[in-house]
């Protein structure tokens, strides 16, 4: 399987897999799982002696080596939601329940069962119990065979000694449990009953864990008294022990006889790959080894000879569309409710930064200043409900190994995530922030004293934030790294705002580049509320000058001489309209632009990488 020359049988009881970093444990374990992408591999995996299906990793439990988990909810909403989504509609509700209350029983989580596991800013439960929780969430289906990746990482001595127990205790009831595992304690060592030793890619042993001294005996290699079996494998691939020495004098005469153009290559790396060559060789030769193939001949002779390889990964799913944006819509709110810094913060913001603006542009006059003051307090309000909508690329990239881990295993559909995350964000955290911070700034600031308009204007600020944040989850969909897409989304936005028609006098830009302002969200969002503002004004009534001669003329001039000025002349002078579709046509343009936006995330996550 690509790098990989492995052969080998896992049976039921505790498989490990073990070698130094880089060896290719996780990657041979994903394999194993039907979880790493099939490009380039070959050879079968077969399961009771027949292929491997299609949809193995939605049947299969698999714990990865880096928890995820929803840290706001508790072990026991965790669990529910795995069976919710993960069993079968024909299985009642009860019975799910009762099957979570068995799993927290059987893995000792009964006294943090309501616990909630744990954020960056709340206190969970202990690193065994978390790791715990990992594992009954892939219980739950009962899978025959059970995948994980290093279940020590990060956890103390005694811990990690518990878990391993408890895989112990899985696995004398007939489970298969096939688990990555770097330097184990001797104490977790005596409990593996299959070992699988891998180095650069190639076995060096796989059979009975407690036969791997013998074995290693026989070609010449002695464990020291009260050495761990384990470190003694590993000191033999890293040529750390005294056992070694046997093998490192090898090496050198094999290199001593080699041409000159292995000059360049360094002593330590040209010795390590002609002892795991030796290793390997020597392992071929075994009898555990010959024994091994002609088990798998065996097998493989029983197979149809018209069998075609096929490296296809299919996700079944065991729940209804309806019933997965359910839950997912219901995990959505409770992660909100339970962890409420980031939106009372925004609201916190919303509420001190319209209290701000609203002072600094407290009460508008109909003069020259009233003029200046609409359009950039306009211009800002445009602008803060754009960027304010930054916060929404965390959306997919804070949990994107939670989904991916999830969406693999057949948890969800992938329109059901995607729905499900957009009402847990749209609704709570860019609705109710721009009905606060348009309550507040429409009446401070002093706009035109009419219900119509004001709600208008909040119908604007909140299909801006709509929009930006459609803008936010297309660029930020798929991408790993919150900074990039921090960079790219404030690109975008500050080259909207230069087009948004208050920076720059739009009619006056050359027509090559004149194209560009259809793409700006802000000069959408700013021409429907000047517009909205404008129309009806009229400034420095100090004349009889009369509104048909203002319009014919339609010159910024009417102002300057100190003539009436009407807020439409205003418009005029900007190359805005001032009729009613001038006004619908922007929040009709912005309505458009959400469904592309998020139509490109929605592409971007169907298409985004989700094996390794």
């Amino acid at each position: 399987m690509g790098n990989f020359e492995y052969s080998g049988i896992m049976k039921p009881g505790l498989n490990a897999i073990l070698g130094p970093t880089g060896s290719g444990k996780s990657s041979l374990l994903d394999i194993l799982a039907a979880r790493k992408d099939p490009s380039g591999l070959s050879g079968d995996v077969l399961i009771d002696g027949v292929l491997q299906p299609t949809n193995f990793k939605c049947i299969s439990g698999y714990v990865v080596q880096d928890d995820v988990v929803m840290g706001t909810l508790t072990v026991r909403e965790n669990l529910l939601f795995s069976a919710a989504l993960r069993l079968p509609s024909s299985i009642s509700f009860t019975e799910k329940q009762e099957r979570v209350s068995n799993v927290i029983t059987e893995l000792g989580l009964t006294r943090v069962a309501d616990s909630k596991l744990g954020t960056e800013l709340i206190r969970g439960v202990s690193g065994g119990e978390r790791k715990r929780t990992n594992i009954g969430m892939e219980l739950i289906t009962e899978p025959p065979v059970l995948f994980l990746d290093e279940p020590t990482t990060g956890l103390d001595a005694s811990t990690a000694k518990a878990v391993l127990a408890l895989l112990k205790r899985l696995a004398q009831r007939g489970r298969t449990i096939i688990f990555s595992i770097h330097q184990p304690r001797y104490s977790i060592f005596k409990l593996f009953d299959s070992l699988t030793l891998l180095a650069i890619g190639r076995v060096i042993y796989h059979g009975p864990a407690q036969s791997a001294l013998q074995y290693f005996h026989s070609i010449g290699y002695e464990c020291e008294p009260f050495n761990n079996p384990a470190d003694f494998f590993l000191d033999i691939i890293n040529r750390d022990s005294t056992a070694v020495a046997e093998t490192t004098d090898y090496a050198m005469n094999l290199k001593e006889n080699e041409d000159d153009s292995m000059d360049n290559l360094k002593d330590a790396d040209y010795i390590d790959k002609t002892i795991v060559q030796k290793l390997h060789e020597e392992y071929l030769k075994s009898a555990i080894h010959v024994e091994t193939t002609r088990i798998l001949k065996a097998i493989e002779a029983k197979q149809p000879t018209s069998r075609k390889r096929k490296f296809m990964h299919s996700i079944t799913y065991c729940t209804s569309f309806s019933t997965q944006l359910y839950y997912l819509i219901s995990r959505a709110f409770k992660n909100l409710i339970r962890n409420p810094q980031a939106s009372l913060a925004q609201i916190l913001v919303m509420i001190t930064l319209g209290v701000v603006v609203g002072a600094i542009f407290f009460g508008v006059k109909l003069d020259p200043s009233g003029i200046q003051n609409r359009a950039g307090s306009l211009f800002f309000l445009t602008s803060n409900m754009c960027f304010s909508s930054v916060s929404a690329i965390e959306l997919f990239i804070r949990d994107k190994k939670l989904f991916i881990h999830h969406y693999t295993s057949g948890y969800y559909r992938l329109p059901a995530y995607f729905i499900a995350m957009l009402i847990g964000d749209l609704i709570p955290m860019r609705t109710l922030p721009g009905v606060i911070f348009s309550i507040i700034t429409y009446w401070m600031i002093g706009f035109q004293n009419d219900i119509w308009k004001f709600f208008f204007f909040m119908l604007t600020l909140i299909i801006l934030a709509y929009t930006a944040t459609s803008l936010a989850l297309a660029i930020s969909a798929g991408v790993d790294m919150v900074a990039i897409a921090n960079l790219l989304i404030a690109f975008c936005l500050i080259f909207m705002n230069m087009f948004s028609g208050l920076l720059v006098n739009l009619p006056s830009v050359m027509s090559w580049l004149s194209w560009l302002k259809h793409l700006s969200i802000s000069r959408y969002g700013l021409t429907a509320l000047q517009i909205n503002e404008f129309r009806g004004l009229v400034f420095c009534q100090n004349t009889n000058r009369s509104y048909e001669n203002a319009m014919a003329n339609c010159s910024w001039s009417t102002f300057q001489f100190g003539g009436m000025c009407y807020g439409e002349v205003y418009l005029c002078g900007q190359g805005i309209g001032y009729d009613d579709w001038a006004m619908w046509q922007n929040i009709l343009a912005l309505a458009c632009m959400i469904p592309i936006f998020l139509t490109i995330a929605y592409l971007r996550l169907h298409f985004m990488k989700k094996f390794t």
